[in-house]
């Protein structure tokens, strides 16, 4: 039994160490602002494969830093919007027992309506226009902070203040 423990655990780090190698491309290419789509598809093939043989890569299963690693993966996964929906349906799996954090979940959510021509629910999606950062409609602005509260989500406006600072800083 503890040899299939330790195995176990080892995979569990192989795994992690996997989908961190998988950011670490994805974050060096979008920091570079030398956009390479082919970086997306190819990490999107491997999250692909990763789902496959184990699953949502869950914190229980890779840690807190490689299952917001494995989200962020999919988050950039635009070129294949049926893939993220598909994420998406496995993370609602894994949030009712609470094995992954809930703002992902939210992001990933807007993304997916974005990416579907339909309003946002969780206001986490902008674009640039004049270079002035705008939000993409958002469904029912009224309740927009009470979603955003339930999945751990600042208020709207504070979210918004800080993606505006953060622009001026690059």
């Amino acid at each position: 039994m503890k040899n299939i423990m330790i195995i176990s655990n080892m995979l569990n780090i192989i795994l992690k160490k996997k989908i961190l190698t998988l950011v670490k491309k994805d974050q060096k290419m979008r920091q570079a602002k030398k956009w390479d789509s082919k970086i997306d598809q190819a990490n999107t093939l491997e999250l692909k494969k990763i789902i496959k043989k184990y699953g949502w890569p869950d914190i229980e299963l890779v840690g807190k830093e490689a299952s917001k690693g494995a989200w962020l993966i999919a988050q950039h996964a635009d070129h294949d919007v049926k893939f993220q929906e598909y994420c998406l349906n496995l993370m609602k799996e894994k949030l009712k027992d609470n094995k992954i954090e809930p703002q992902y979940f939210a992001y990933l959510t807007d993304r997916v309506l974005v990416n579907q021509g339909k309003p946002q629910l969780y206001g986490t999606q902008f674009y640039l226009k004049k270079n002035k950062l705008i939000p993409r409609p958002i469904k029912d602005e009224t309740g927009l902070n009470k979603r955003r509260r339930k999945f751990k989500l600042e208020l709207f406006t504070k979210y918004k203040a800080k993606l505006v600072k953060n622009q001026k800083l690059l």
